[in-house]
C-alpha cells in the first residue's frame, strides 16, 4: 500500500483505504494523481461526482481545504456521514444521494467537478458534458480519472481479454477518445488527457490487497500488462460560452382533433 508515486496517499492508515472500497481501484491513488494537474485552493466548492464510499471527498478536503459535496447513487448517504464525521471534516464534506444525470445543485454553483472512477458509467453520452457544464462557472475545472483503456479496441475483443470482458465495459476509453469526446461538445476545453504509467500495474496492485480472489481480472491484467488496460486522466475548463437548456418537461395542451377522415 506504500508507492513512492503516491506521497499524500502513504500518510493515510490502509485500514481506512480498504474500509472505503467502493469499486476496483484505489480512489486516493487516482485522486492524487489527478489533483497534480487540477489547481484547488482552500475554500472552493468542489463537487464528488460518483464518490463511492467518499474516502477521495476526505482527501480533497483534508490535503486542499476544499468544501466537498460528496455524491454518489449507488452508496447510501448516512455510512459516508459517519465516515465524515470520524475524519473530522463533516463541517466540510457533505454526504449527497442523488444520480448523476439528475443533480439537485444550482447553475454554476461549483469551482470544480472532479469524478473519480465513476465517470464512464454516465459521461460517455454526447450531451452529458454540455449537461454537467452548467454546474460549474465559466472558466472551472471538470476532471476525471479511472480505469479506462491505453488504445480504443476497434474491433474484435482481444483473446486474452475476453474471460473478463463483459458488454457493460463498452464504456472503458482511452485519453484521446476522451479529448474528442469533451472537446466536440463544444463547451469544454480539454488541458490534459493522458495515461498513468504504469496504470496496469497500480490496477493489478490493488486487485492482490483488496480481491486476490478475482482471478479472472489479476490474470487479465497480467496477461495484458498495459497493452489495452490502464488508468486515464482528463482535465478540462469549462468555455464561456452559452450552453444548451438542459429540457426536463415539455408544456403541451391537449387539442382534440377527428381520428380518422370523413369519406
Amino acid at each position: 500500500m506504500i508507492n513512492d508515486n503516491f506521497p499524500r496517499t502513504n500518510a493515510y492508515h490502509p485500514d481506512w483505504i480498504r474500509a472505503g472500497v467502493s469499486g476496483g481501484a484505489n480512489s486516493l491513488w487516482l485522486t492524487e494523481w489527478l489533483t497534480e494537474a487540477v489547481d484547488l485552493a482552500p475554500g472552493m466548492r468542489v463537487l464528488d461526482l460518483g464518490c463511492g464510499r467518499g474516502a477521495s471527498s476526505v482527501f480533497l478536503h483534508r490535503e486542499f481545504g476544499v468544501e466537498v459535496w460528496a455524491t454518489d447513487l449507488w452508496f447510501g448517504p448516512d455510512e459516508r456521514a459517519a465516515r465524515f464525521r470520524d475524519a473530522g471534516v463533516a463541517d466540510s464534506v457533505y454526504p449527497i444521494r442523488a444520480d448523476a444525470r439528475a443533480l439537485p445543485f444550482a447553475a454554476e454553483f461549483f469551482d470544480a467537478i472532479v469524478g473519480i472512477d465513476s465517470f464512464v458509467y454516465y459521461g460517455t453520452d454526447d450531451l452529458y458534458a454540455n449537461y454537467l457544464a452548467s454546474f460549474v462557472r465559466p472558466g472551472a475545472t471538470i476532471a476525471i480519472a479511472g480505469a479506462g483503456l491505453t488504445r480504443e479496441i476497434d474491433g474484435p475483443i482481444p483473446e486474452h481479454l475476453r474471460s473478463w470482458w463483459e458488454p457493460s465495459m463498452a464504456c472503458l476509453h482511452s485519453a484521446a477518445w476522451w479529448r474528442r469526446h469533451w472537446q466536440r461538445s463544444g463547451v469544454l476545453e480539454v488541458e490534459r488527457a493522458d495515461t498513468m504509467s504504469d496504470g496496469w500495474q497500480r490496477w493489478l496492485d490493488w486487485q492482490h490487497e483488496v480481491a486476490p480472489d478475482n482471478t479472472t481480472e489479476i490474470q487479465a491484467l497480467e496477461q495484458d500488462r498495459g497493452d489495452y488496460l490502464g488508468y486515464v486522466r482528463v482535465v478540462a475548463r469549462r468555455l464561456d460560452r452559452p450552453l444548451d437548456p438542459h429540457i426536463t418537461t415539455v408544456d403541451t395542451t391537449y387539442q382534440p382533433q377527428p381520428l380518422l377522415r370523413e369519406h
